[in-house]
């Protein structure tokens, strides 16, 4: 099994790209994070960023989510991991929680994820969403610190630039295919 990370700052256009790859055929494996956000908004409409159990949230949701594939399924990308989540926690000034520590010695492990991450970067602008409140500075400054997690833990980057989603979904195809 192959597990690919796809990865970069709120509103980089990740989601479309991973509509486009699931439209493919390859297996996608969504994102914890904006689950989350979205059910605390749902019970509470409270900030769900001050809450402290937002990160293990967030942790506890991507291991569930690492299970076993389904049968036959060979390859498959992940949108964010719980590097991401580290992030996350660093940003918003949160502690990183024991739960997401054991994440994360999962995901650098042998036998988790290529060592070769899809980094998407910013379009240049945000669009806002019910869950996705942030501007596009923060979202800039979040993908700093967000980089500086994935090379800090021995990823390597794979650029991602600004371009339609069927251009990045493109690249991205070719190479999962020439990796996997």
């Amino acid at each position: 099994m192959k597990r690919f990370i796809l990865t970069g700052a709120p509103g980089a256009g990740k989601t479309s790209i991973l509509r486009a790859l699931a439209a493919e055929g390859y297996a996608v494996v969504p994102e914890a994070a904006t689950d989350v956000v979205a059910s605390r908004l749902a019970l509470e409409g409270a900030e769900h960023w001050a809450d402290p159990l937002f990160i293990e949230r967030i942790a506890a949701l991507q291991r569930q989510r690492r299970q076993a594939p389904a049968p036959g399924v060979t390859v498959q990308v992940h949108d964010r991991s719980a590097v991401c989540t580290v992030a996350l926690a660093r940003y918003l000034g949160h502690r990183v929680p024991p739960v997401l520590e054991r994440e994360v010695a999962w995901a650098t492990g042998e036998a988790s994820f290529d060592r070769r991450v899809f980094f998407v970067r910013l379009l240049g602008f945000i669009e806002p969403t019910a869950v996705r409140r942030i501007s596009y500075a923060e979202s800039q400054a979040f993908e700093r610190i967000h980089e500086e997690e994935y090379r800090r833990l021995g990823f390597d980057l794979v650029e991602i630039p600004a371009g339609t989603v069927a251009e990045r979904a493109a690249a991205i195809g070719a190479h999962i295919r020439s990796w996997a």
